[in-house]
């Protein structure tokens, strides 16, 4: 999990933030669908990856859930 965390180290400070503080309270609890979907989002540049947060631009179905996740936070 600590090769996550350290991808989940963004240039944007807001999801630098968001991702931190994410990781901070659910990475115990994550199952491995769940790490796989993380995984794939930490793929994409910062621009996409917020928009991905912010909805404004759509993913698949197992990467939903957990920007869902992450943005109940």
């Amino acid at each position: 999990m600590s090769a996550i965390r350290w991808r989940a180290r963004r240039g944007m400070l807001e999801l630098d933030i968001l991702l931190s503080g994410f990781l901070d309270r659910h990475e115990h609890a994550l199952d491995d669908d769940q790490i796989e979907a993380l995984e794939r989002l930490l793929t994409y540049p910062d621009a996409e990856l917020w928009d991905i947060i912010a909805g404004r631009r759509e993913v698949e179905e197992g990467e939903k859930r957990l920007v869902e996740l992450i943005g109940t936070n």
